[in-house]
């Protein structure tokens, strides 16, 4: 059987070819809710749109939500780059509370920055329950550098390039682009731990909020997938919950090497010694997996 390529760049459109359903009357119908990344949106049939039909015919009689923010996918793709993501995240708890599909649980599946967006639900709105959270490639630690996203000629991937170089911290900058809010400068700690209005917050940077904690233990599983090709993620230890050593911006840390992980601001130490922490690996550039791989190792976490 030809491979199956899913090609998303920070889940800008993919072709999904098609490939017989893996049917079993035994699986379960836990519902499943989907964010896609910067680039993207809810409904592009090329890109989430398939991924949402691949799963309907893979697990028979699941309910899927492809997440919109926003009126229609027009504004669902904009706002990706520009609605403030504290906001985002409000708007989706909202919609996710008043779903009555959702109410008994469901699971999430975030793609590049939409996981790390679904990480900050399971922490700040724990009804209905997030049951297991899979990250696709997702910078939970942030980012240093934007080496591509989608579309290179595009004139958004330069004015975020150029905001981003001249000032993301500022409160301009902060409040009105998307990636700045997971801008994570190591060698100006002090400015992001201080500015970020996102990433800090939810990565326990400034103070612990034991409730964040709490919730994110709630999870039955945390699966995070790396990319072990990406050239778009920098730094790419990020999708494990990795990143640079503060003070440099050459030598990196694992998640375990961390003080977020050390002094467990998070609960993921916890987490990891109850075996809720499942790291993957795949190879291929950032969001580029084959749809055979997807069955075999995430599709799992959906049953």
């Amino acid at each position: 059987m030809a491979a199956v390529l899913f090609s998303l760049l920070l889940a800008a459109p993919v072709l999904l070819v098609s490939s017989g359903p893996v049917r079993d009357s035994s699986n379960g119908t836990v519902p499943l809710v989907l964010w896609h990344g910067m680039g993207d949106n809810c409904c592009n049939p090329l890109s989430m749109g398939s991924i949402k039909k691949m799963v309907e015919q893979e697990v028979p009689g699941i309910y899927v939500l492809s997440l919109m923010i926003g009126k229609n996918a027009v504004q669902d793709t904009e706002n990706g780059f520009f609605l403030d993501v504290n906001t985002q995240v409000s708007q989706v708890c909202s919609q996710l509370a008043q779903d009555q599909q959702l109410q008994a649980g469901y699971n999430a599946m975030g793609f590049s920055q939409g996981a790390q967006f679904l990480r900050a639900v399971a922490q700040r709105c724990p009804s209905p329950p997030m049951r297991t959270l899979i990250s696709v490639g997702g910078q939970h630690q942030g980012v240093y550098g934007l080496p591509r996203c989608p579309g290179e000629s595009s004139h958004i991937c330069d004015m975020i390039r150029e905001a981003l170089n001249r000032g993301a911290y500022s409160d301009l900058v902060q409040k009105h682009l998307v990636q700045a809010q997971y801008w994570h400068d190591p060698l100006n700690d002090h400015l992001y731990k201080k500015h970020s209005l996102f990433l800090a917050d939810i990565n326990q940077e400034r103070a612990v909020n034991e409730t964040y904690r709490k919730n994110l233990q709630r999870l039955e599983k945390f699966v995070m997938v790396k990319f072990l090709q990406d050239t778009v993620v920098d730094p790419v230890d990020t999708e494990w919950f990795g990143f640079l050593k503060t003070g440099q911006a050459k030598e990196t840390e694992t998640l375990q090497e961390s003080v977020l992980y050390k002094e467990d601001r998070l609960g993921l130490a916890a987490m990891d010694k109850a075996q809720k922490l499942v790291f993957l690996s795949t190879e291929g550039d950032h969001l580029q997996f084959t749809r055979e791989w997807f069955t075999a190792n995430l599709l799992p976490f959906l049953r």
